[in-house]
């Protein structure tokens, strides 16, 4: 998911035509000839998909029998397409689902379970976390293909300045940013007001939006309030940067990063590259890279994000044969440490984690902080559950809403979402 918030801008801005569908399609699939079958990249298409296009060929080259036809779709249209073409049959043989459309779209048996399969081969080879939160009801919908999860990135060069340590909890780092600032003369924290950004607060206080197994909605619980409320004061005090509600929070936000104008922020791999790009890190190893603080109770940690290969269920049994054989080569730890290498990004199996991708040190770091990642329940509308947020925090970080209001909205507006849920 995360990728597509720093890339959403970008990506909808290329009118890239997704034409293609394969469920049901035959075209190409002649008596004796290929099997072809449809794949909906939802990549960064300038970034990313040149990477991905180069594995399709890799893997036509070793099988002749299969064609790969490759669609790159905007990430920000791909859950809604999709959903419109499995509902008429016509969908992509493969897309690359974003981990919370997964159990969404399992539940609609639009997704053909994984287990057992040529696709799910290697399964003891990923991450065990990422292979739950690609389950829904016991049964696995999809593998593991990119993974991130957000950490607390920091001016290593800026922190030894102030002579401060990486923060271990909230409270710490409300400390170090008013002693960088003093120390520096630059903030040393900017915070985000998006759902999403303020999800490692709730996992400070041990809570989360919902209690799925409970059904009940948590957004506005005493521990809730308490995360939201340290999350609200990361934005006043010395040192801490004023919120910013504007359209373009995000890009001024990692604009100040990368290039030293604060001194650290919570962020995702997704920009990796970007960092690399700003006058703060032309020397990689400035970037300083940890687990988020940890809240109240002690814990500490921030939501798994990335993406699945998912194989459609009304495909024909024989798109399926080659969609599986294709999933299976394209989270090869061979192709996984390609992907890692050309985009940066996270490999999803221990295996793929070799010595090159290692040597960047954004990709090493991040993966230090996959261990602390929570995956997100098995709950269909999850994903959907920070619009909400993302509406109300914006209210309260501006002062035009107080903390209870906002919260009692965002409860109302989630009990929508999932109405069996109790309050």
């Amino acid at each position: 998911m995360r990728r597509g918030i720093a890339a959403t801008a970008l990506v909808a801005s290329l009118a890239l035509a997704a034409t293609a569908c394969g469920g049901d399609s035959d075209s190409g699939d002649k008596a004796g000839g290929p099997v072809t079958i449809t794949w909906w990249d939802t990549s960064n298409a300038t970034n990313e998909a040149p990477t991905y296009q180069a594995l399709v060929k890799e893997f036509e080259a070793a099988n002749k029998d299969i064609k790969v036809e490759y669609v790159n779709v905007p990430f920000d249209q791909a859950q809604n397409k999709f959903d419109t073409a499995a509902g008429s049959k016509g969908a992509p043989d493969v897309l690359r689902s974003e981990v919370g459309w997964t159990p969404a779209f399992a539940k609609k048996g639009f997704f053909l379970p994984l287990d057992g399969t040529e696709a799910l081969a290697e399964q003891d080879k990923f991450k065990s976390n990422l292979i739950e939160q690609a389950k829904y009801e016991g049964k696995t919908y999809g593998v593991p293909f990119t993974t991130d999860t957000l950490a607390f990135v920091y001016n290593k060069e800026l922190f030894e300045k102030a002579g401060v340590e990486v923060p271990k909890t909230w409270d710490d780092l409300k400390k170090a940013a008013a002693t960088v600032k003093e120390k520096t003369g630059v903030d040393g924290y900017w915070g985000s007001t998006a759902g999403y950004y303020a999800q490692p607060f709730l996992y400070g206080e041990g809570t989360d939006m919902v209690d799925a197994d409970a059904e009940k909605v948590t957004v506005k619980s005493a521990e809730a309030k308490k995360a939201y409320g340290t999350w609200l004061d990361l934005f006043d005090g010395k040192g801490l940067h004023k919120a910013d509600v504007t359209a373009d929070a995000y890009a001024h936000i990692q604009d100040a990063f990368v290039n030293g104008k604060v001194a650290s922020i919570i962020q995702g791999p997704w920009e990796i590259t970007n960092f690399y790009k700003g006058s703060a890190f032309k020397d990689k190893n400035n970037l300083g890279i940890a687990t988020v603080p940890a809240g109240s109770t002690g814990k500490a940690g921030a939501p798994t994000g990335g993406h699945n290969l998912s194989v459609y269920a009304g495909s024909t049994k024989e798109k399926q044969e080659a969609a599986l054989k294709f999933v299976n080569f394209m989270t090869s730890a061979k192709a996984q440490e390609t992907i890692a290498l050309e985009n940066s990004t996270l490999p999803t199996r221990d295996d793929a984690y070799t010595d090159k991708v290692k040597a960047d040190p954004g990709i090493a770091g991040y993966q230090t902080v996959l261990s602390a990642a929570q995956p997100r329940p098995a709950l269909p509308e999850y994903s959907s559950l920070w619009g909400p947020l993302d509406d109300e925090l914006p209210q309260i970080a501006s002062g035009k809403e107080s903390l209870d209001k906002g919260l009692g909205d965002a409860e109302t507006a989630i009990a929508k979402l999932v109405p069996d849920f109790s309050k």
